[in-house]
């Protein structure tokens, strides 16, 4: 596939090994979700630390998308958020405008400059 659908699709490959799945799958620029079925922890772990899915579901379909979690891809893949996601440490970023300020102040205070606790002067 190499159109991204939103609905109730459900893709199924037969492939040789992990590594030709995650292959498959991280050379798609949609990584939204993925789930991994399996009694071995070693496979899951394999899995997980590979693959570039914001949301992944070990033993479980994809996790509801609801703070904090994350609800887009990782690592480049494509989002109409770009690279953040809506949900999450991502939402605080993409709906956020950082900026750093450095100021320098003489040592003298004049007692009628300073601010009360309702920042006024």
């Amino acid at each position: 596939m190499t159109d991204e659908i939103f609905g109730p699709v459900l893709s199924v490959y037969r492939v040789n090994s992990f590594d030709d799945a995650l292959q498959i799958e991280n050379g798609n620029d949609y990584g939204n979700a993925a789930a991994i079925y399996t009694s071995n922890g070693a496979y899951a772990e394999y899995f997980q630390s590979r693959f570039r899915a914001g949301m992944i579901g070990v033993n479980i379909g994809i996790p509801v998308p609801r703070e904090p979690f994350s609800f887009g891809g990782m690592y480049g893949t494509k989002s109409k958020y770009g690279d953040m996601d809506i949900t999450g440490d991502g939402c605080v970023e993409f709906f956020s405008t950082r900026r750093k300020i450095t100021s320098k102040w003489s040592t003298t205070i004049n007692p009628g400059d300073t601010a009360n606790f309702s920042g006024q002067l």
